[in-house]
C-alpha cells in the first residue's frame, strides 16, 4: 500500500483506481492509506451535483467536465449509483452516459454504489474524495443518486453544491417545499428549452425570496441548517450584499448551453467563500459532522461485537409477542453490556 500511495502522488492512474477500490471495500489497511494521503488533500474544489431523477445530472456533469477541460483543468468525477435492496448490485450507469469523456488523460471517472447508505452518497464517498484530491485533480465533481428531497449529505462533502431541477417535475408548491433546495449554493434549471422552464425559474425565485432581507424575519438556508436572523427592516446595504443568495442558472446541458454561465456562478461562490472567510467555517462544520458520524459508526460496531447474537433473537421474539416495546428492548440490550449500561 505504501508503494501505491507513492505512485498515486506521482500521478499513476492505476494506483488511484486500486486505492479507491481499497477504500470502497473497506480494506483492513485503508486507515493507513487515508492517513498517509491526508496531508496532500485540501487543494481540489469539490462540486456536488444533486437533484431528482430525470433532471439530467449526468449530462450536466459531462458538459461541466468538458468545459473545465477546455480551461486546462483536470477533473475527477465520482458518480454514486443506487444499490438494489434485493440483489445488492448496482447498474453504475453513469459510465455509459459519460462515454464521450473516455480517452481524456485529464479526466478520471469512478462509479460507486451506495451499498445501502441513505442521503444520496456512499459511506466511503468522503474518503474517495480525499483520495482523488491527493491525486492532484483541480476539480472533483460528485454526482449523487438522485434520491429526492432528503438527499442532503452532499452538502457535507462538497464546497459548492448544485441542485438541479427541470421543467415538469412538480407544481409551484413542490419547488418551494423545504428539503433539498435548502442546501443549494447554485440552482440549475436544466432542460431549459422545454415548456414550463420559465415557470420553474419563477417558482425557484419565489422560494429564494422567502428568505430575502426585506422580510422582518429572514431564513438563511445554508448547507442543511436554517439560521433565523431577526432584523427591524430591510437591513443595511453591506449586510444584504454580504449574504450569498443562490443564483438560478438555466442550462441545456445536452447542447452545452448555459454551461459557461454555470461555471461563472460556481466561481463567484468560490470567491465568496474565500473572501468572506466562510470557507474555513464550512470546512470546520463538515469535519465536525464527519467526526460525529465516524464516532457513531465505530461505537456501534464495538457495541454489536460485545452483544451475543442470541440476545437479539430473544429480544425480537419478545417484541413480536408484545411482551416488551422497542424502546424498552434497547435499554434491555444495553443492560447486558457492562461498559455502556
Amino acid at each position: 500500500m505504501n508503494d501505491l500511495v507513492e505512485q498515486l502522488l506521482n500521478g499513476n492512474r492505476r494506483a488511484l483506481a486500486r486505492l479507491l477500490t481499497a477504500v470502497e471495500n473497506e480494506a483492513a489497511n485503508r486507515g493507513e492509506v487515508l492517513a498517509a494521503l491526508f496531508p496532500h488533500t485540501g487543494r481540489a474544489w469539490v462540486i456536488g451535483v444533486t437533484g431528482a431523477p430525470g433532471t439530467g445530472k449526468s449530462t450536466l456533469v459531462t458538459a461541466l467536465t468538458k468545459a473545465y477541460r477546455a480551461q486546462g483543468k483536470t477533473v475527477a468525477v465520482l458518480a454514486v449509483d443506487p444499490t438494489s435492496p434485493f440483489s445488492g448490485g448496482a447498474i453504475l450507469g453513469d459510465r455509459i452516459r459519460m462515454r464521450e469523456l473516455s480517452g481524456d488523460t485529464g479526466v478520471f471517472i469512478r462509479s460507486m454504489a451506495t451499498r445501502g447508505s441513505l442521503g444520496g452518497l456512499s459511506r466511503a464517498t468522503r474518503s474517495a474524495i480525499r483520495v482523488m484530491d491527493a491525486a492532484g485533480f483541480d476539480i472533483i465533481l460528485v454526482e449523487t443518486v438522485g434520491a429526492g428531497q432528503s438527499e442532503v449529505d452532499i452538502a457535507l462533502a462538497a464546497k459548492t453544491t448544485l441542485v438541479v431541477d427541470a421543467p415538469g417535475l412538480g407544481d409551484d408548491v413542490q419547488a418551494i417545499k423545504a428539503g433539498i433546495l435548502e442546501i443549494a449554493d447554485v440552482l440549475v434549471v436544466n432542460k431549459a428549452d422545454r415548456p414550463g422552464a420559465k415557470n420553474t425559474v419563477r417558482s425557484l425565485k419565489t422560494m429564494l425570496e422567502l428568505g430575502h432581507p426585506g422580510s422582518r424575519s429572514q431564513v438563511v438556508a445554508h448547507h442543511g441548517q436554517l439560521l433565523r436572523v431577526e432584523s427591524n427592516g430591510v437591513g443595511n446595504k453591506d449586510e444584504v450584499e454580504a449574504m450569498w443568495l443562490p443564483p438560478i442558472v438555466e442550462t441545456v446541458a445536452s447542447e452545452g448551453k448555459g454551461i459557461g454561465e454555470l461555471i461563472e456562478a460556481i466561481d463567484r461562490h468560490r470567491h465568496y467563500l474565500a473572501n468572506d472567510a466562510a470557507l474555513i467555517n464550512l470546512e470546520r462544520q463538515q469535519i465536525e459532522i464527519e467526526l460525529y458520524d465516524r464516532l457513531r459508526e465505530a461505537l456501534m460496531t464495538r457495541l454489536l461485537q460485545k452483544i451475543p447474537g442470541n440476545v437479539f433473537a430473544d429480544v425480537i421474539g419478545r417484541i413480536q409477542a408484545r411482551e416488551i416495546d422497542p424502546e424498552s428492548a434497547v435499554m434491555a440490550v444495553l443492560a447486558k453490556v457492562p461498559d455502556v449500561s
